[in-house]
């Protein structure tokens, strides 16, 4: 048991443990994780991409209440609930945000909502929208077919609901980082190893090509790779993925140049053990810890590149809620007084970076061999 509460594994998590910030950002990074993976089930806008548009209330401010009509649409095929809980809910039905309406004997008449007295005009629907109104009552039809909604992030300048797209907005951050990491894990660690053990002109060609490769600015290197594999959701996961391999193999390179000449490497091929298995089941995981680290900070760089090239317009294609698309559509509302319309979605992506920054960094002490006491 002492050998064991004694192990450097024990005393690197103890280390990570007493590092506030660390612990705080891993909290903070599983709690955005949860979101991601639940977005659907949270978000107050379930439809697919949380693109529920109500053209007549954009752009409101945080906390924005209003009544709305829902008028059913065509029935559709059952949904799975897989399907629904992954992609959202298929929603034919239209919402109209209203201010009154009046129950009549054929129809329904209703105000639609508008903030210009001399717009708020009164529109009719017959009632033969309305299946389930099989008791033609005030009470009854409200009940089943009007309900007050508040929006507490407000809504975009399309009328959908701020704070839905901002949450399902979190799965796009999180599988461009998974994705461009593993990517540049397999990629990296592979070439790095094979670079660093075999050496000679094996490890001068891949040293060109990491040398080539780092040499072209990485967001240049994404937006000519996203053009060539075209825009979309997936083209931009891999085209990021495949620019950030360089740090991993150079990193890679690197420990297996320093331990290739370990004693427990001499001894595996004194047991007549091959090369790859050498490499791959004694020299890779026993290097994993700067892997780990530099890994926290690219999930960190993923994100702010996917950012950006939403930003740009070649990341993420509308209606897929990204934090940076959100900027994009609003950031000309910082100087018309509704600043929190691009502000929202910059802090989401200013805190998701820091926290894998500061998790990265605390990460980094912690598996320091030397500092660990």
């Amino acid at each position: 048991m002492a050998e064991h509460s004694s192990s450097l594994t024990h005393l690197a998590l103890q280390k990570f443990k007493r590092n506030f910030w660390g612990v705080l950002s891993f909290i903070y990074i599983v709690l955005c994780g949860l979101v991601a993976l639940f977005a659907y089930l949270i978000a107050p806008d379930d439809s697919r991409n949380a693109n529920q548009m109500h053209l007549a209330i954009h752009s409101k401010k945080p906390g924005f209440t209003v009544k709305m009509l829902t008028v059913p649409g065509p029935e559709q095929s059952d949904q799975s609930t897989w399907s629904s809980f992954f992609t959202g809910t298929v929603n034919t039905d239209t919402e109209i945000p209203i201010l009154d309406f009046k129950l009549l004997k054929e129809e329904i008449e209703y105000t639609p909502y508008s903030e210009d007295e001399e717009l708020q005009l009164t529109k009719a629907i017959s009632i033969k929208e309305f299946p389930k109104l099989s008791n033609p009552s005030k009470s009854t039809f409200e009940e089943l077919y009007v309900n007050e909604r508040t929006f507490l992030l407000g809504t975009d300048k399309y009328g959908r609901d701020l704070l839905s797209r901002m949450l399902i907005g979190t799965r796009i951050s999180f599988s461009i980082g998974f994705v461009a990491v593993l990517i540049s894990l397999l990629i990296g660690v592979f070439l790095g190893a094979v670079a660093g053990y075999y050496g000679g002109k094996v490890d001068t060609f891949i040293m060109w090509v990491i040398n080539v490769t780092w040499s072209i600015p990485t967001l240049l290197l994404v937006i000519a790779i996203t053009l060539a594999l075209g825009k979309g959701f997936w083209q931009v996961f891999i085209a990021v993925g495949l620019t950030m391999w360089v740090e991993v193999a150079r990193v890679v390179r690197g420990q297996v140049l320093s331990v290739k000449e370990a004693q427990y490497v001499t001894a595996a091929r004194a047991l007549g053990y091959g090369n790859m298995r050498i490499l791959f089941r004694h020299i890779i995981p026993n290097i994993l810890a700067p892997v780990i680290v530099i890994s926290a900070a690219n999930f960190a760089s993923a994100i702010l590149i996917e950012s950006g090239l939403s930003f740009l317009g070649i990341g993420a294609q509308p209606p897929i809620p990204s934090w940076g698309a959100m900027i994009k559509d609003h950031y000309s509302y910082i100087i018309l007084g509704k600043a929190y319309l691009a502000i929202i979605p910059g802090l989401a992506i200013m805190s998701l970076v820091m926290a894998f920054m500061l998790m990265g960094n605390a990460l980094r002490d912690a598996l320091d061999v030397k500092g660990v006491q």
